[in-house]
Protein backbone atom coordinates (compact mmCIF):
# COMPACT_ATOMS: atom_id res chain seq x y z
CA UNK A 1 0.00 0.00 0.00
CA UNK A 2 1.21 3.35 -0.57
CA UNK A 3 1.73 5.54 2.05
CA UNK A 4 1.90 9.40 0.66
CA UNK A 5 3.03 12.05 3.75
CA UNK A 6 2.96 15.90 3.02
CA UNK A 7 3.52 15.46 -1.07
CA UNK A 8 1.52 17.01 -3.87
CA UNK A 9 -0.27 14.38 -5.00
CA UNK A 10 -3.51 14.25 -2.83
CA UNK A 11 -4.28 17.29 -4.26
CA UNK A 12 -3.20 16.73 -7.66
CA UNK A 13 -5.48 13.72 -8.82
CA UNK A 14 -8.34 15.29 -7.44
CA UNK A 15 -7.58 18.31 -9.23
CA UNK A 16 -6.87 16.40 -12.53
CA UNK A 17 -10.39 14.68 -11.70
CA UNK A 18 -12.01 17.24 -11.53
CA UNK A 19 -10.16 19.14 -14.55
CA UNK A 20 -11.18 16.19 -16.38
CA UNK A 21 -14.86 15.84 -16.05
CA UNK A 22 -15.16 19.88 -17.08
CA UNK A 23 -13.55 19.11 -19.90
CA UNK A 24 -15.36 16.28 -21.22
CA UNK A 25 -18.42 17.31 -20.34
CA UNK A 26 -17.88 21.46 -21.56
CA UNK A 27 -17.05 20.13 -24.83
CA UNK A 28 -20.01 17.88 -25.19
CA UNK A 29 -22.45 20.59 -24.01
CA UNK A 30 -20.50 23.08 -27.03
CA UNK A 31 -19.72 20.66 -29.65
CA UNK A 32 -22.22 17.74 -29.07
CA UNK A 33 -25.34 19.38 -28.32
CA UNK A 34 -27.59 16.30 -27.97
CA UNK A 35 -30.80 18.30 -28.05
CA UNK A 36 -31.69 21.78 -27.63
CA UNK A 37 -34.26 21.77 -25.44
CA UNK A 38 -33.87 24.31 -22.20
CA UNK A 39 -31.99 22.81 -19.35
CA UNK A 40 -34.49 22.68 -16.81
CA UNK A 41 -32.51 20.96 -13.21
CA UNK A 42 -35.61 20.51 -11.36
CA UNK A 43 -37.98 19.36 -13.87
CA UNK A 44 -39.89 16.51 -13.83
CA UNK A 45 -38.49 15.87 -17.63
CA UNK A 46 -35.27 16.17 -16.97
CA UNK A 47 -34.26 12.53 -18.17
CA UNK A 48 -35.86 13.30 -21.28
CA UNK A 49 -33.17 15.98 -21.87
CA UNK A 50 -29.96 14.15 -23.13
CA UNK A 51 -27.63 16.70 -22.29
CA UNK A 52 -28.27 16.57 -18.60
CA UNK A 53 -28.12 12.28 -19.00
CA UNK A 54 -24.87 12.48 -20.77
CA UNK A 55 -23.37 14.69 -18.18
CA UNK A 56 -24.43 12.06 -15.72
CA UNK A 57 -23.71 9.11 -17.53
CA UNK A 58 -19.86 10.54 -18.61
CA UNK A 59 -19.47 11.43 -14.91
CA UNK A 60 -19.92 7.88 -13.94
CA UNK A 61 -18.52 5.97 -16.85
CA UNK A 62 -15.42 8.11 -16.78
CA UNK A 63 -14.84 7.52 -12.93
CA UNK A 64 -15.08 3.76 -13.47
CA UNK A 65 -13.31 3.42 -16.75
CA UNK A 66 -10.49 5.26 -15.30
CA UNK A 67 -10.70 3.45 -12.00
CA UNK A 68 -10.14 0.22 -14.18
CA UNK A 69 -7.15 1.44 -15.80
CA UNK A 70 -5.67 3.31 -13.13
CA UNK A 71 -5.31 5.92 -14.93
CA UNK A 72 -4.53 8.58 -12.42
CA UNK A 73 -2.16 5.95 -10.91
CA UNK A 74 0.83 8.03 -12.15
CA UNK A 75 3.85 8.40 -10.17
CA UNK A 76 7.38 9.99 -10.41
CA UNK A 77 9.14 7.02 -11.65
CA UNK A 78 6.21 6.37 -14.58
CA UNK A 79 7.84 6.99 -17.71
CA UNK A 80 6.47 9.53 -20.41
CA UNK A 81 5.46 6.31 -22.58
CA UNK A 82 3.55 4.46 -19.89
CA UNK A 83 1.41 7.94 -19.63
CA UNK A 84 0.90 7.85 -23.02
CA UNK A 85 -0.10 4.41 -23.17
CA UNK A 86 -2.71 4.95 -20.45
CA UNK A 87 -4.23 8.06 -22.20
CA UNK A 88 -4.42 6.14 -25.59
CA UNK A 89 -6.32 3.21 -23.03
CA UNK A 90 -8.78 5.55 -22.13
CA UNK A 91 -9.05 7.18 -25.82
CA UNK A 92 -10.01 4.00 -27.03
CA UNK A 93 -12.54 2.77 -23.72
CA UNK A 94 -13.72 6.10 -23.83
CA UNK A 95 -14.76 6.51 -27.50
CA UNK A 96 -16.58 3.40 -27.34
CA UNK A 97 -18.54 4.85 -24.04
CA UNK A 98 -19.66 7.78 -26.27
CA UNK A 99 -20.47 5.96 -29.31
CA UNK A 100 -22.01 3.56 -27.07
CA UNK A 101 -25.05 6.56 -25.90
CA UNK A 102 -25.33 7.92 -29.11
CA UNK A 103 -26.35 4.16 -30.48
CA UNK A 104 -28.63 3.69 -27.32
CA UNK A 105 -30.49 7.18 -28.50
CA UNK A 106 -31.28 6.74 -31.86
CA UNK A 107 -32.98 9.63 -31.97
CA UNK A 108 -29.68 11.76 -31.60
CA UNK A 109 -28.44 12.83 -35.23
CA UNK A 110 -24.84 13.92 -34.78
CA UNK A 111 -22.19 13.83 -37.71
CA UNK A 112 -19.33 11.42 -36.83
CA UNK A 113 -17.23 13.73 -37.77
CA UNK A 114 -18.46 16.23 -35.11
CA UNK A 115 -18.10 13.31 -32.75
CA UNK A 116 -14.48 12.50 -33.55
CA UNK A 117 -13.77 16.44 -33.24
CA UNK A 118 -15.45 16.36 -29.83
CA UNK A 119 -13.04 12.92 -28.26
CA UNK A 120 -10.02 14.60 -30.09
CA UNK A 121 -10.43 17.96 -28.40
CA UNK A 122 -11.01 16.52 -24.81
CA UNK A 123 -8.18 14.05 -25.27
CA UNK A 124 -5.68 16.98 -26.80
CA UNK A 125 -6.87 19.18 -23.49
CA UNK A 126 -6.91 15.97 -20.97
CA UNK A 127 -3.05 14.88 -22.19
CA UNK A 128 -1.65 18.21 -22.25
CA UNK A 129 -2.50 19.01 -18.47
CA UNK A 130 -1.55 15.34 -17.25
CA UNK A 131 1.89 15.68 -19.29
CA UNK A 132 2.02 19.20 -17.56
CA UNK A 133 1.42 18.17 -14.23
CA UNK A 134 4.22 15.95 -15.09
CA UNK A 135 6.97 17.95 -16.20
CA UNK A 136 6.10 20.79 -13.73
CA UNK A 137 6.89 18.10 -10.82
CA UNK A 138 9.90 16.73 -12.37
CA UNK A 139 11.37 20.98 -12.92
CA UNK A 140 10.02 21.37 -8.99
CA UNK A 141 12.46 18.31 -8.16
CA UNK A 142 15.15 19.36 -10.28
CA UNK A 143 15.29 23.71 -9.79
CA UNK A 144 13.55 24.06 -6.86
CA UNK A 145 14.73 20.65 -4.91
CA UNK A 146 10.71 20.57 -3.68
CA UNK A 147 8.46 17.46 -4.08
CA UNK A 148 11.18 15.29 -2.54
CA UNK A 149 11.13 11.63 -0.85
CA UNK A 150 13.67 11.05 1.52
CA UNK A 151 14.52 7.79 1.25
CA UNK A 152 16.53 4.55 3.31
CA UNK A 153 18.43 1.90 1.47
CA UNK A 154 19.13 -1.24 3.64
CA UNK A 155 21.76 -4.10 2.13
CA UNK A 156 24.26 -4.29 -0.60
CA UNK A 157 24.77 -6.23 -3.90
CA UNK A 158 23.95 -5.45 -7.58
CA UNK A 159 20.25 -4.35 -7.76
CA UNK A 160 21.31 -1.87 -4.75
CA UNK A 161 24.05 -0.06 -6.36
CA UNK A 162 22.04 -0.16 -9.54
CA UNK A 163 19.34 1.67 -7.59
CA UNK A 164 21.49 4.05 -5.69
CA UNK A 165 23.07 5.31 -9.18
CA UNK A 166 19.70 5.63 -10.74
CA UNK A 167 18.34 7.49 -7.47
CA UNK A 168 21.35 9.87 -7.90
CA UNK A 169 21.92 10.35 -11.06
CA UNK A 170 18.20 10.97 -12.42
CA UNK A 171 17.30 14.19 -10.12
CA UNK A 172 13.87 14.38 -11.66
CA UNK A 173 12.85 11.10 -9.91
CA UNK A 174 13.08 13.21 -6.87
CA UNK A 175 14.77 10.53 -4.32
CA UNK A 176 16.93 11.58 -1.73
CA UNK A 177 19.03 8.98 -0.42
CA UNK A 178 19.37 9.99 3.74
CA UNK A 179 21.16 6.87 4.49
CA UNK A 180 22.37 3.74 3.60
CA UNK A 181 23.14 0.53 6.22
CA UNK A 182 24.51 -2.80 5.03
CA UNK A 183 26.76 -5.02 6.67
CA UNK A 184 29.15 -5.19 4.06
CA UNK A 185 31.70 -2.35 4.90
CA UNK A 186 31.37 0.64 2.20
CA UNK A 187 32.37 3.96 2.84
CA UNK A 188 29.87 5.53 1.89
CA UNK A 189 27.52 3.41 4.06
CA UNK A 190 26.53 4.98 7.54
CA UNK A 191 26.31 1.76 9.68
CA UNK A 192 25.52 -1.99 9.82
CA UNK A 193 22.24 -3.17 8.89
CA UNK A 194 21.72 -3.33 13.38
CA UNK A 195 22.51 0.48 13.62
CA UNK A 196 19.56 1.22 10.89
CA UNK A 197 17.05 0.55 13.85
CA UNK A 198 18.13 3.40 16.08
CA UNK A 199 18.78 6.03 13.30
CA UNK A 200 14.87 5.46 11.91
CA UNK A 201 13.60 5.58 15.47
CA UNK A 202 15.41 8.90 15.61
CA UNK A 203 14.46 9.80 12.58
CA UNK A 204 11.07 8.36 12.31
CA UNK A 205 9.43 11.65 10.73
CA UNK A 206 11.83 12.15 7.64
CA UNK A 207 11.63 8.83 5.61
CA UNK A 208 8.80 8.34 3.87
CA UNK A 209 10.56 4.73 1.89
CA UNK A 210 12.55 2.13 3.16
CA UNK A 211 14.25 0.12 0.29
CA UNK A 212 15.30 -3.18 1.78
CA UNK A 213 17.49 -5.68 -0.24
CA UNK A 214 15.66 -8.91 0.98
CA UNK A 215 18.63 -11.49 0.50
CA UNK A 216 20.49 -9.34 2.92
CA UNK A 217 17.71 -9.34 5.89
CA UNK A 218 17.27 -12.09 8.06
CA UNK A 219 13.21 -12.79 8.90
CA UNK A 220 13.05 -10.79 11.88
CA UNK A 221 14.98 -7.70 10.74
CA UNK A 222 12.07 -8.26 7.37
CA UNK A 223 9.51 -8.38 9.96
CA UNK A 224 11.02 -4.95 12.14
CA UNK A 225 11.49 -2.96 8.96
CA UNK A 226 7.68 -3.88 7.88
CA UNK A 227 6.16 -3.22 11.77
CA UNK A 228 7.80 0.11 11.26
CA UNK A 229 6.76 0.88 8.15
CA UNK A 230 3.09 0.57 8.98
CA UNK A 231 3.37 2.26 12.68
CA UNK A 232 5.08 5.18 10.83
CA UNK A 233 2.89 5.38 7.41
CA UNK A 234 5.79 4.92 5.64
CA UNK A 235 6.76 2.84 2.20
CA UNK A 236 8.45 -0.11 1.95
CA UNK A 237 10.02 -1.63 -0.67
CA UNK A 238 11.73 -4.66 -1.41
CA UNK A 239 14.90 -4.83 -4.12
CA UNK A 240 15.09 -8.51 -5.05
CA UNK A 241 18.25 -10.66 -6.48
CA UNK A 242 16.39 -11.58 -9.69
CA UNK A 243 13.84 -10.20 -12.09
CA UNK A 244 12.36 -13.63 -12.30
CA UNK A 245 10.27 -12.67 -9.11
CA UNK A 246 6.77 -12.40 -10.94
CA UNK A 247 3.83 -12.48 -8.28
CA UNK A 248 0.27 -11.06 -7.91
CA UNK A 249 0.73 -11.04 -4.34
CA UNK A 250 2.99 -7.85 -5.18
CA UNK A 251 3.04 -5.01 -7.36
CA UNK A 252 6.20 -4.49 -9.34
CA UNK A 253 7.45 -1.24 -10.27
CA UNK A 254 10.84 -0.98 -12.87
CA UNK A 255 13.62 1.44 -12.17
CA UNK A 256 14.63 1.87 -15.21
CA UNK A 257 15.62 -1.71 -15.47
CA UNK A 258 15.94 -2.40 -11.79
CA UNK A 259 12.42 -4.51 -10.60
CA UNK A 260 11.31 -2.97 -7.29
CA UNK A 261 8.67 -5.20 -4.97
CA UNK A 262 6.01 -3.17 -2.66
CA UNK A 263 3.11 -5.35 -0.97
CA UNK A 264 0.00 -4.88 -2.92
CA UNK A 265 -2.93 -3.70 -1.59
CA UNK A 266 -4.73 -6.49 -1.34
CA UNK A 267 -9.12 -6.70 -1.05
CA UNK A 268 -9.43 -7.07 2.27
CA UNK A 269 -7.61 -3.61 2.64
CA UNK A 270 -9.43 -2.06 0.46
CA UNK A 271 -11.78 0.63 2.12
CA UNK A 272 -14.80 -0.31 1.14
CA UNK A 273 -13.98 -4.22 1.44
CA UNK A 274 -12.69 -2.93 5.11
CA UNK A 275 -16.06 -1.67 6.44
CA UNK A 276 -17.91 -4.18 5.13
CA UNK A 277 -15.60 -6.83 6.09
CA UNK A 278 -15.25 -4.46 10.04
CA UNK A 279 -19.21 -4.45 9.63
CA UNK A 280 -19.68 -8.39 9.41
CA UNK A 281 -17.34 -9.12 11.65
CA UNK A 282 -19.05 -6.65 15.05
CA UNK A 283 -22.57 -8.18 13.94
CA UNK A 284 -21.19 -11.66 14.05
CA UNK A 285 -19.34 -11.07 17.28
CA UNK A 286 -21.75 -9.14 19.41
CA UNK A 287 -24.18 -12.04 18.65
CA UNK A 288 -21.82 -15.21 19.66
CA UNK A 289 -20.83 -12.95 22.99
CA UNK A 290 -24.69 -11.93 24.09
CA UNK A 291 -26.27 -15.43 22.80
CA UNK A 292 -23.21 -17.64 23.54
CA UNK A 293 -20.44 -16.99 25.69
CA UNK A 294 -22.85 -15.22 28.01
CA UNK A 295 -24.19 -18.66 29.43
CA UNK A 296 -20.87 -20.66 27.89
CA UNK A 297 -18.59 -19.20 30.13
CA UNK A 298 -20.44 -19.72 33.48
CA UNK A 299 -21.02 -23.62 32.58
CA UNK A 300 -17.16 -23.60 31.91
CA UNK A 301 -16.50 -21.81 34.87
CA UNK A 302 -17.73 -24.01 36.75
CA UNK A 303 -16.27 -27.42 34.92
CA UNK A 304 -13.05 -25.84 34.67
CA UNK A 305 -12.54 -24.97 38.09
CA UNK A 306 -13.71 -28.38 39.65
CA UNK A 307 -11.07 -30.02 37.50
CA UNK A 308 -7.76 -27.57 38.04
CA UNK A 309 -6.72 -24.61 39.82
CA UNK A 310 -6.08 -21.81 37.50
CA UNK A 311 -8.39 -18.94 35.64
CA UNK A 312 -11.30 -19.38 33.14
CA UNK A 313 -9.59 -17.52 30.54
CA UNK A 314 -6.37 -17.87 28.52
CA UNK A 315 -4.25 -15.46 27.37
CA UNK A 316 -1.39 -15.64 25.10
CA UNK A 317 0.79 -13.46 22.76
CA UNK A 318 0.31 -13.97 18.89
CA UNK A 319 1.43 -12.31 15.66
CA UNK A 320 -1.41 -10.21 14.03
CA UNK A 321 -1.82 -8.14 11.24
CA UNK A 322 1.76 -6.66 10.02
CA UNK A 323 3.49 -8.45 12.77
CA UNK A 324 1.41 -6.22 15.63
CA UNK A 325 1.50 -8.67 18.74
CA UNK A 326 -1.48 -8.72 20.63
CA UNK A 327 -3.19 -10.70 23.40
CA UNK A 328 -5.04 -13.82 22.02
CA UNK A 329 -8.15 -14.70 24.53
CA UNK A 330 -9.50 -18.95 24.10
CA UNK A 331 -11.08 -20.82 27.41
CA UNK A 332 -8.60 -22.38 29.26
CA UNK A 333 -7.84 -26.45 28.63
CA UNK A 334 -4.40 -27.39 30.20
CA UNK A 335 -3.46 -27.57 33.52
CA UNK A 336 -0.82 -24.48 33.08
CA UNK A 337 -1.14 -20.88 31.96
CA UNK A 338 2.89 -21.20 31.05
CA UNK A 339 3.61 -20.19 27.72
CA UNK A 340 6.67 -20.94 25.99
CA UNK A 341 8.74 -22.47 22.72
CA UNK A 342 7.14 -25.93 22.10
CA UNK A 343 3.79 -25.24 23.70
CA UNK A 344 1.60 -26.41 21.10
CA UNK A 345 -0.21 -29.30 22.24
CA UNK A 346 0.31 -32.56 20.60
CA UNK A 347 -1.76 -35.44 20.65
CA UNK A 348 -2.30 -37.49 24.07
CA UNK A 349 -0.58 -33.90 25.61
CA UNK A 350 -0.20 -34.92 29.51
CA UNK A 351 -1.18 -30.95 29.67
CA UNK A 352 -4.71 -30.96 28.39
CA UNK A 353 -7.58 -31.40 30.93
CA UNK A 354 -10.79 -33.94 30.94
CA UNK A 355 -12.99 -30.90 29.94
CA UNK A 356 -10.06 -29.64 27.69
CA UNK A 357 -9.93 -32.41 25.62
CA UNK A 358 -13.52 -31.67 24.76
CA UNK A 359 -13.58 -28.09 23.92
CA UNK A 360 -10.40 -28.46 21.98
CA UNK A 361 -11.95 -31.61 20.05
CA UNK A 362 -15.02 -28.91 19.63
CA UNK A 363 -13.38 -25.84 19.27
CA UNK A 364 -15.11 -24.40 21.83
CA UNK A 365 -11.98 -23.35 23.12
CA UNK A 366 -11.46 -20.55 20.44
CA UNK A 367 -14.98 -18.94 21.16
CA UNK A 368 -13.37 -16.02 23.52
CA UNK A 369 -11.54 -14.69 20.72
CA UNK A 370 -14.82 -13.44 19.36
CA UNK A 371 -14.10 -10.82 22.24
CA UNK A 372 -10.80 -10.15 19.78
CA UNK A 373 -12.95 -9.49 16.77
CA UNK A 374 -15.09 -7.07 18.30
CA UNK A 375 -12.01 -5.34 19.35
CA UNK A 376 -10.67 -5.13 16.04
CA UNK A 377 -6.92 -7.06 16.51
CA UNK A 378 -9.35 -9.53 14.93
CA UNK A 379 -11.81 -11.28 11.62
CA UNK A 380 -13.97 -14.19 12.09
CA UNK A 381 -12.36 -15.45 9.24
CA UNK A 382 -8.77 -14.97 8.10
CA UNK A 383 -5.13 -16.43 8.33
CA UNK A 384 -4.89 -18.49 12.03
CA UNK A 385 -2.56 -16.25 13.94
CA UNK A 386 0.50 -18.05 14.92
CA UNK A 387 2.54 -18.00 18.63
CA UNK A 388 5.54 -15.25 18.41
CA UNK A 389 7.92 -17.82 19.41
CA UNK A 390 6.67 -20.00 15.94
CA UNK A 391 6.47 -16.83 13.62
CA UNK A 392 10.32 -16.97 12.77
CA UNK A 393 10.34 -20.78 13.13
CA UNK A 394 8.09 -20.88 10.23
CA UNK A 395 9.51 -18.08 8.32
CA UNK A 396 12.81 -20.26 7.38
CA UNK A 397 10.59 -22.88 5.75
CA UNK A 398 8.47 -20.82 3.59
CA UNK A 399 9.31 -18.02 0.62
CA UNK A 400 9.49 -14.36 2.59
CA UNK A 401 7.17 -13.17 0.07
CA UNK A 402 4.18 -15.88 0.82
CA UNK A 403 4.87 -15.08 4.68
CA UNK A 404 5.00 -11.66 4.47
CA UNK A 405 2.00 -11.57 2.57
CA UNK A 406 0.19 -13.88 4.89
CA UNK A 407 0.18 -11.19 7.70
CA UNK A 408 -0.89 -8.13 5.49
CA UNK A 409 -4.62 -8.85 6.71
CA UNK A 410 -6.23 -9.51 10.38
CA UNK A 411 -5.82 -13.35 11.49
CA UNK A 412 -8.98 -14.95 12.04
CA UNK A 413 -10.91 -17.17 14.37
CA UNK A 414 -11.35 -19.50 11.61
CA UNK A 415 -9.74 -19.98 8.10
CA UNK A 416 -9.74 -21.94 5.04
CA UNK A 417 -6.13 -23.61 5.74
CA UNK A 418 -8.44 -24.70 8.95
CA UNK A 419 -11.00 -26.37 7.17
CA UNK A 420 -9.10 -27.74 4.52
CA UNK A 421 -7.59 -29.73 7.44
CA UNK A 422 -4.12 -27.80 8.24
CA UNK A 423 -4.64 -26.78 12.12
CA UNK A 424 -3.54 -27.38 15.65
CA UNK A 425 -0.30 -29.15 15.56
CA UNK A 426 2.73 -28.46 12.77
CA UNK A 427 4.43 -32.26 12.28
CA UNK A 428 5.94 -31.56 8.96
CA UNK A 429 6.99 -28.66 7.01
CA UNK A 430 4.53 -29.41 4.24
CA UNK A 431 2.05 -28.53 7.15
CA UNK A 432 2.65 -24.79 7.38
CA UNK A 433 3.76 -24.84 4.15
CA UNK A 434 -0.04 -25.51 2.70
CA UNK A 435 -1.55 -23.58 5.43
CA UNK A 436 0.08 -20.84 4.13
CA UNK A 437 -0.76 -21.73 0.40
CA UNK A 438 -4.50 -21.91 1.36
CA UNK A 439 -4.00 -18.44 3.32
CA UNK A 440 -2.67 -16.62 0.58
CA UNK A 441 -5.53 -18.37 -1.78
CA UNK A 442 -8.06 -16.62 0.56
CA UNK A 443 -6.75 -13.36 0.78
CA UNK A 444 -6.34 -13.22 -2.83
CA UNK A 445 -9.49 -14.00 -3.59
CA UNK A 446 -11.45 -12.87 -0.79
CA UNK A 447 -15.45 -12.14 -0.62
CA UNK A 448 -18.37 -12.21 1.67
CA UNK A 449 -19.79 -15.53 0.18
CA UNK A 450 -16.40 -17.30 0.80
CA UNK A 451 -16.31 -16.26 4.55
CA UNK A 452 -19.96 -17.30 4.57
CA UNK A 453 -19.19 -21.03 3.44
CA UNK A 454 -16.04 -20.61 5.33
CA UNK A 455 -18.25 -19.93 8.76
CA UNK A 456 -20.67 -23.01 7.43
CA UNK A 457 -17.75 -25.74 7.42
CA UNK A 458 -16.35 -24.48 10.17
CA UNK A 459 -20.16 -25.21 11.90
CA UNK A 460 -19.82 -28.53 10.59
CA UNK A 461 -16.51 -29.56 11.21
CA UNK A 462 -17.15 -28.42 14.81
CA UNK A 463 -20.28 -30.82 14.70
CA UNK A 464 -18.75 -33.65 13.25
CA UNK A 465 -15.28 -32.94 15.20
CA UNK A 466 -11.52 -32.47 13.91
CA UNK A 467 -8.79 -35.48 14.46
CA UNK A 468 -6.22 -32.20 14.17
CA UNK A 469 -8.11 -30.79 16.96
CA UNK A 470 -6.85 -32.14 20.10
Amino acid sequence: MEYIRGRYSWVLRPSLIIYDLFVINFLAFNLLNFNSEDLYFFSTEIFNNKNILYLIYSIIFWLLSTHLLKFYKVYRYTSVLNILSLILKQLFVYSFLVYAFEGFFRSINIEVTVTLKYIAYSFIAISFAKLLSYYVLKSIRIYLKGNLRNILIIGGGESVNAIKKIFREKKELGYSIQAVFSNVHNEENSGSIEDSFAYLESNNDNIDEIYCSISDLSEKELNEYVRYANINHCNIKFIPNTKKLITKRYKIDYYNYIPVLSIQEVALNNEVNKLFKRAFDIVFSVLIIVFVLSWLSIVLFILIKLESKGPLFYKHKRTGINYKAFYCYKYRSLTTTEESKGTYVSQNDKRVTVIGKFIRRTSIDELPQFVNVLKGEMSVVGPRPHMLTYTEDYSKKISKYNFIYRHNVKPGVTGLAQIKGYRGEVKRDKDIINRVKYDNFYIENWSLLLDLKIIGLTVINVVKGDDNAY
